[in-house]
């Protein structure tokens, strides 16, 4: 939601209305460090101020184990339930790769728009 509009406003300049690049986000934190879901969740969060779904980011995490972007291992040192841990496999990397290279046409496209937005309306 942005600054501007209130929930009850029934806001249409949502932020969800542009691509949260979750999957990127998800890859960028496990090449940093493994991490398991519960954590990365609150990384996201953090990052941008509300966690993401639990039920979809379970889902796309299985999705990117399945195409072998990260693998899992079950943790059973520390004290409590095992947990699932995932690393980024060399797969991974490339693909972060990738999607860097897409972020940054993506971002140069956002650039012109304000460019030419800030034209028609300075401030």
């Amino acid at each position: 939601m942005c600054n501007q509009h209130s929930k009850e406003d029934g806001c249409r300049c949502r932020v969800e209305r542009i691509p949260n690049f979750i999957q990127p986000r998800m890859l960028l934190k496990l090449a940093k460090k493994p991490a398991h879901g519960y954590e990365l969740i609150e990384l996201l969060g953090q990052e941008s101020g509300s966690p993401p779904d639990p039920g979809n980011f379970y889902r796309l995490l299985r999705s990117m184990e399945e195409e072998e972007l990260v693998r899992s291992n079950w943790e059973t040192q520390n004290a409590g339930p095992a947990r699932r841990v995932y690393e980024l496999t060399d797969l991974g990397v490339d693909f972060l790769h990738t999607w860097a290279a897409v972020i940054q046409q993506t971002q140069k496209s956002l650039d012109r728009f304000l460019s030419e937005y800030k034209t028609l309306f300075p401030e």
